[in-house]
């Protein structure tokens, strides 16, 4: 009878054992399904700020090649009409070149 109790002792110990080694990875398992649903939730928000980011930037794009659109038609109609645009072209060409390298000289002298 003894033998019987002891054996019933041992197999609800072992139990007791598994039960708690159980118990233990769930614990395990659940902290880190938890942090993996965080990881996910953060992911989806910096994808739906990028995309929001991108999708301005597309708008930005359309609306900068709409005016650099108009002003190359504007300037292709003033080379091609006579030659007294072509002098004024020059002139302006000349000044936008001229104009860079000022900006390009005062940018370098403020960060030196």
């Amino acid at each position: 009878m003894t033998d019987n109790r002891n054996n019933r002792n041992g197999l609800s110990r072992s139990e007791e054992m598994l039960d708690s080694e159980n118990q233990r990875r769930v614990d395990g398992l659940s902290d880190k399904v938890s942090r993996l649903k965080s990881l996910a939730f953060d992911i989806e928000t910096e994808s739906k700020d990028s995309n929001r980011y991108l999708d301005d930037m597309g708008n930005d794009f359309e609306s900068t090649h709409g005016l650099l659109g108009g002003t190359v038609n504007r300037l292709s109609h003033m080379v091609s009409a006579n030659k007294g645009n072509r002098k004024l072209m020059c002139y302006m060409i000349i000044g936008l070149v001229l104009l860079f390298f000022l900006a390009y000289y005062l940018i370098t002298k403020v960060t030196s």
